[in-house]
């Protein structure tokens, strides 16, 4: 084999390696971020989520009330 084409075949080598590695760190940046957007979610999701609970529960409490002092009037 002559210098020239162990040279090219070295040049292959280390582009190919290069790029394995750009794509590499490409999909862990997209995993990071969309584990980023995630957790961004969360907070004002569990939020909306504790709210919506609250106010459920105000709701039932307020129908309870209501047949209560609904029953209680008609004895």
């Amino acid at each position: 084999m002559s210098n020239g084409s162990s040279n090219d075949l070295s040049g292959a080598i280390t582009g190919l390696m290069d790029t394995v590695g750009k794509l590499g760190q490409q999909q862990i940046e997209v995993l990071n971020n969309g584990l980023k957007t995630v957790s961004d979610m969360v907070g004002p999701l569990g939020k909306t989520m504790t709210d919506l609970m609250g106010n459920m529960v105000n709701t039932v409490n307020q129908v309870l009330q209501n047949v209560s002092s609904t029953l209680g009037g008609s004895k």
